[in-house]
């Protein structure tokens, strides 16, 4: 399982984050996704705990905390969804028709 963490603070780092969640257990990963062309992350990020009692203990501790100014939005993280990509033209006008 993994724990989905919203609404950070773009001043957060990996060191600040796994400390927040060690609190509560042991953390095993903690990535920051940053914007491809800015570099900025992107407000948000996901945490990798032991076991499923130590991401539940902290799920149930932090949702809603106040941390670096702002309320936290903590909850178990949903698998990514698959967006489709391959076919561009799959929606609206094809010109190809006859």
């Amino acid at each position: 399982m993994s724990i989905y963490v919203g609404n950070l603070s773009y001043e957060v780092t990996q060191d600040t984050l796994t400390a927040v969640f060690a609190e509560y257990g042991s953390v095993k990963r903690v990535q920051l996704p940053t914007d491809r062309e800015t570099g900025r992350l992107r407000g948000f990020g996901f945490v990798e705990m032991s076991t499923d009692e130590e991401e539940t203990s902290a799920i149930d501790a932090l949702d809603g905390a106040e941390w670096m100014g702002r309320d936290l939005k903590v909850n178990k993280a949903k698998p990514k969804e698959d967006r489709g990509g391959g076919n561009r033209n799959s929606g609206g006008y094809n010109r190809n028709r006859y």
